[in-house]
């Protein structure tokens, strides 16, 4: 069971580092992105009750195997950044690295600000016997993840993040270093295959017993434990891969069965087995950037008919996994194709034309060339920093 800590209370001069313990308190947190961003174009105001929800241990699945806190910078009694620090039970047990993360980080172009953040947040999990911090992770690696450094003319897609180019900057001159990067590629739903991925497409639907079926709503806890069970195989071995607990899965699914006709999901069968899959979600973000976090009173009318009676402008490529035992095979390229070329067909014949992929590790070749194969680009790039922890005492 996670818990709160309320310790740590920072003070330089004029400013304040003040750690959130109420529900007024974590309204200002979800808050400070919009002063730090205001009116900017290609930031996306998050739903004020979503966050809320993100934030509140009693709703969000995370905090059961977590330990967490977060922070506000005040400056002359004004909220000038956030922070968190999280410590996940299922992270250590899996790496058992004393590595803690951090997370949520919005901050003015002022590197005092920064560094008062970080340093709290380094006190906080130094005190709890880390050794090093990585982040960002919003909270985890299942969720938002990574600071933007590259792609900053266009708004995030749903669940990926936004920043400013300062960001980068103040946590490197801090001693931050990379530790990974990841990609978000672009595309268009109406790019057919070229003629090599046609073929391997089509060589691969002729194999005896395979076929590629969406996913059945009228079987939804079947199949979200199909779609589940081939993520959780086929990114075990990834960079800061940690399983989905079963009450995140419950969560995930309760979301895709809001939001997602069957359609948007495809699995690969052969021979009566599931052997890849593939996600997508409506943009959400192309969705709500005019309603300035806001549900109430009217957007939520507004947004239904926006998700559910029209086609979404733009769709995020969310998950897509194959089987183990199918990587580095012709056959496993030729699946992945095929989820994802169903995908493509079923969103271009609904008339819409825009869909991200990620996220995708740099390091991550196959995936990428497979991506740049069906015609998308390198959009946006995300980092994950780390750095490490002075010994300091509780």
């Amino acid at each position: 069971m996670s818990k709160q800590n309320m310790s740590l209370n920072v003070e330089t001069s004029d400013l304040v580092i003040t750690p959130v313990k109420t529900k007024a308190e974590r309204d200002v947190f979800i808050r400070v992105p919009f002063d730090i961003y205001g009116s900017e174009d290609h930031w996306v105001p998050p739903l004020l009750a979503e966050r809320h929800d993100h934030l509140n241990p009693a709703k969000n699945p995370y905090f059961l195997h977590a330990e967490t806190q977060l922070w506000v910078a005040y400056k002359n009694g004004r909220p000038v950044g956030r922070i968190s620090a999280q410590i996940c039970a299922l992270y250590l047990e899996r790496y058992n690295n004393a590595t803690g993360h951090f997370g949520f980080l919005e901050a003015i172009d002022d590197l005092a600000v920064f560094k008062a953040l970080l340093d709290t947040a380094q006190t906080w999990l130094a005190q709890r016997g880390m050794k090093h911090i990585q982040g960002p992770f919003n909270f985890s690696i299942n969720e938002e993840m990574g600071l933007l450094v590259e792609g900053f003319d266009t708004p995030p897609s749903l669940m990926m993040t936004h920043a400013k180019p300062y960001y980068a900057k103040h946590l490197e001159a801090l001693g931050y270093v990379k530790a990974k990067d990841v990609m978000a590629y672009d595309s268009r739903t109406n790019t057919e295959l070229p003629r090599a991925a046609r073929l391997m497409v089509d060589r691969v639907k002729s194999t005896d017993g395979l076929i590629i079926r969406p996913f059945r709503k009228h079987k939804f806890a079947q199949d979200i434990a199909i779609v589940l069970d081939i993520f959780n195989e086929a990114w075990s071995t990834n960079w800061g891969y940690v399983p989905m607990t079963d009450e995140e899965i419950k969560m995930l699914g309760k979301n895709l069965k809001m939001l997602v006709r069957g359609d948007y999901i495809q699995i690969a069968e052969l021979k009566g087995r599931a052997v890849a899959m593939a996600i997508t979600m409506p943009n959400i973000n192309a969705a709500i950037a005019d309603m300035n976090g806001k549900l109430f009173p009217f957007n939520w009318a507004k947004l239904i008919w926006r998700l559910k009676i029209r086609p979404p402008q733009s769709i995020r490529l969310l998950l897509m996994g194959v089987r183990k035992e199918f990587h580095g095979t012709r056959m496993g390229a030729a699946l992945a194709l095929s989820v994802v070329e169903a995908l493509r067909l079923y969103h271009s014949s609904r008339g819409t034309l825009q869909a991200e992929h990620s996220w995708v590790l740099e390091d991550n070749i196959p995936m990428r060339k497979m991506i740049e194969t069906l015609g998308g680009w390198h959009y946006k790039t995300y980092r994950i920093y780390q750095a490490s922890l002075l010994e300091q005492s509780s």
